[in-house]
């Protein structure tokens, strides 16, 4: 159970915001259709793909269609936000600092009966037994009940896209670099005081239990599959204009807060490599503030496949 709990933390940051068990599928025998987003970015002589990406994944998201397909069996580099076949000890020890309570350290605001009552009905429906998390911030705890709940629906972890394009650049000798750290994106959460993180904790039960986890999960997930652009822009709006606490802290933080350095990363990448295929998720690549709009006002020429 530790194990299987582990590997649901590796993975969480790219469902929110992967392992080598998925099947390496022959994306250049099967015409396929598109999927997500892609981008043509250029400056000076330089062209970079920048595709969208889910971060879970289900048996019809593969083949990629063939225009992503080439761009990356020719890219020099392939850049993810973290590689989630790199090496994981950055990641654990992130999690150590930033996702797990102090011992010995102040106690923070606890759930009430109702609310305890309520979690642990989730952690019996999803298999967790409640000692394995007990040590958990309520941040990260939230953070495991949302993917809990994208596995209950369907999606796994071992088929993520940032998985599947990862494991195709590895298994070609190719180059991959990451645009971010475990660090960096652990510290984002450790942002929010005790009292937010119980607020944060609370929202995601009540957000499971009314089935809106259960509904953004399956829409996210088909906009993805069918490339739909008005879906997206919809979602966009959608979380934009969430104002519940957890809903601002995702848009503001995690996707708002790393928009620009995600956009520097990729500028920096252009400059020194050509035809790079650079592989984020989707809802970066959407919205207000999103990264083809901040590379668009660097004074790059971005053009958007579909």
């Amino acid at each position: 159970m530790r194990e299987a709990i582990q590997r649901q933390i590796i993975v969480m940051f790219w469902t929110l915001l992967c392992f080598t068990l998925a099947p390496a599928w022959a994306a250049d025998k099967v015409q396929a259709p598109n999927h997500g987003a892609l981008f043509k970015v250029q400056q000076g002589g330089h062209t970079l793909y920048l595709f969208g990406t889910i971060h879970v994944g289900a048996a019809d998201f593969y083949p990629l269609e063939p225009r992503i397909t080439a761009a990356l069996k020719k890219a020099p580099v392939l850049a993810l936000e973290i590689d989630p076949l790199g090496d994981q000890q950055p990641l654990m020890r992130a999690v150590q600092r930033h996702g797990m309570l102090t011992r010995g350290g102040p106690a923070g605001p606890e759930l009430s009966a109702d609310w305890r009552q309520r979690l642990d009905r989730l952690l019996k429906q999803y298999n967790i037994e409640a000692e394995t998390v007990a040590a958990m911030k309520p941040w990260l705890l939230a953070s495991l009940l949302t993917v809990s709940e994208f596995s209950a629906q369907g999606y796994e972890a071992a088929l993520a896209v940032d998985a599947h394009l990862s494991r195709q650049a590895h298994g070609r000798g190719q180059k991959v670099i990451e645009l971010e750290s475990a660090e960096s994106q652990m510290a984002l959460f450790d942002q929010m005081s005790a009292a937010e993180q119980l607020q944060f904790l609370q929202e995601a039960i009540a957000g499971i239990e009314d089935k809106e986890q259960a509904n953004q999960a399956r829409e996210i997930a088909d906009a993805w599959r069918k490339a739909d652009v008005i879906a997206l822009d919809a979602l966009a709006l959608k979380a934009e204009m969430d104002d519940s606490f957890s809903g601002r802290f995702v848009q503001k933080v995690l996707l708002d807060g790393r928009n620009p350095a995600l956009a520097d990363g990729m500028v920096k990448l252009m400059a020194r490599e050509n035809n790079c295929v650079a592989a984020i998720g989707i809802l970066h690549l959407i919205g207000n503030g999103s990264v083809p709009e901040l590379l668009r006002k660097r004074g790059m020429t971005v053009e958007r496949m579909y």
